[in-house]
């Protein structure tokens, strides 16, 4: 029997021939494609990148925000007591108010090179100043894989909650030294770019239900461009037949309103349960909503299959999942139709790339939850618009959300341009920062 073999004698091989004809091609002064593209690696890019330390920034400052509007409560699990559950929402315009701020950030210097990234939540921090930092010093900034998998084997808690949140603040710390030790956003670093621009839809945390309240706003996001809204519901059902009815009404108002050219998406917040959850579907099918989102708690996997079998709405989930694991278990199940996994919370841009693949085996689109935008930005437009199609746009949140920052990414015509500069190229902005320090949490 032949065995059939290659030989290097007297030929180059494959890699030779590539290395080569660039040779040659950069001697002769050659502008052509591949020579063009051949880009020197950094000095030493084979040496470690030493972690030299980790730490916490924590901004001080202000803002002017309008006064007695956007305050409009979601309905949340606690509405089950009457004594937690807050009293119908006006909006009540009352002039301007001084809002005093803060925010948290990670700093990550290796090799010289500072990594930053945020803003991030205290409960978050704490995980890092304690827990993560000590264990990062030294390590090589450029080993993400095996930091990841180092951090999530490090403790025996890391699999969700705060554990996993600190490792998200710390992954997507480590993307931004990355992408400013090779010079290039970090899209780039996650395979380039698959579109031109991020579309994203409005999220409407906090706009008044109030009928006419809805109406304005609503048209006012489609004038903007947004050709998707989500809005939140304010009732559960410690509220009664007549909080029923208000929701109802809410999802009838918003389709007479933006007409059938503008898809609409509802958020409960985890406040409802499968039977609430199925009573309210059956009454607004008629309006085609696009999805309804956390209808009750996350680790009910079954009444979320039991929901999905049950309306022709699509079930969507996911902003407190941790890991593809627990993606995984709800995809087996049949229980979404929509993964909203969040980078800030889910295991950092490294986990929601595995998620993405973890998703896409089962042909079901990740629109990650927006609580922030650089990682999830970067990572839609780095990936197929199959698996990632749209990013989230918190209006209220992001008014003021990245206030100390100098360039926050913005959307035009409801689409975010490809972000430029290294890394996530987080830029502070001095004139907005009243007092700074690092923060010990020990």
């Amino acid at each position: 029997m032949k065995r059939w073999t290659t030989s290097n004698a007297g030929a180059p091989n494959r890699r030779q021939f590539l290395l080569g004809a660039a040779a040659t091609a950069i001697a002769a002064g050659g502008t052509g494609s591949f020579a063009s593209s051949f880009v020197p690696a950094p000095a030493n890019a084979a040496a470690p990148l030493k972690i030299e330390a980790v730490e916490l920034i924590e901004l001080h400052g202000r803002y002017t925000a309008e006064a007695g509007v956007n305050a409009q409560p979601q309905v949340n699990p606690l509405d089950v007591y009457d004594d937690l559950r807050p009293a119908p929402y006006q909006d009540k315009a009352s002039g301007s108010k001084e809002v005093h701020t803060s925010a948290i950030y990670v700093r990550v210097t290796a090799g010289g090179i500072q990594g930053l990234y945020g803003p991030i939540e205290k409960s978050a921090a704490i995980v890092v100043q304690q827990e993560l930092r000590p264990f990062l010093l030294g390590k090589d900034a450029l080993a993400g894989e095996a930091l990841w998998d180092q951090m999530y084997r490090s403790n025996r808690h890391s699999r969700d909650g705060f554990f996993m949140m600190g490792i998200s603040a710390v992954d997507n710390t480590l993307w931004d030294v990355r992408g400013r030790y090779y010079g290039v956003p970090v899209y780039r670093l996650l395979g380039g770019p698959t579109r031109s621009s991020v579309e994203m839809y409005a999220s409407c945390l906090g706009f008044s239900l109030e009928p006419e309240a809805v109406r304005t706003r609503a048209l006012a996001l489609k004038g903007e461009g947004f050709r998707y809204q989500k809005w939140f519901m304010g009732y559960g059902p410690g509220s009664g037949p007549e909080g029923m009815s208000r929701n109802v009404e809410l999802v009838r108002i918003l389709r007479e309103t933006v007409g059938d050219d503008t898809e609409l998406m509802f958020d409960a917040y985890s406040g409802w349960d499968q039977d609430y959850t199925l009573e309210w579907a059956h009454r607004v099918e008629q309006y085609r909503p696009h999805w309804i989102e956390e209808a009750t708690h996350p680790e009910k996997i079954e009444s979320f299959a039991a929901m999905r079998r049950s309306t022709t709405i699509p079930i969507a989930s996911g902003e407190h999942f941790y890991g593809r694991w627990e993606v995984e278990r709800y995809l087996q199940a049949g229980a979404l139709s929509v993964v909203q996994a969040d980078p800030e919370w889910c295991g950092g841009t490294s986990e929601l790339l595995r998620i993405g693949t973890v998703a896409s085996l089962h042909d079901v689109p990740v629109i990650p939850h927006g609580h922030s935008l650089r990682a999830a930005v970067h990572i839609i437009c780095s990936q197929s618009p199959m698996t990632f199609p749209l990013g989230e746009f918190l209006v209220n949140k992001m008014r003021h959300y990245y206030h100390f920052e100098s360039n926050p990414l913005v959307p035009e015509r409801a689409h975010i341009a490809l972000p430029t500069g290294p890394g996530f190229n987080v830029q502070l902005d001095p004139a907005k920062i009243e007092s700074q320090s690092v923060l010990k949490l020990d």
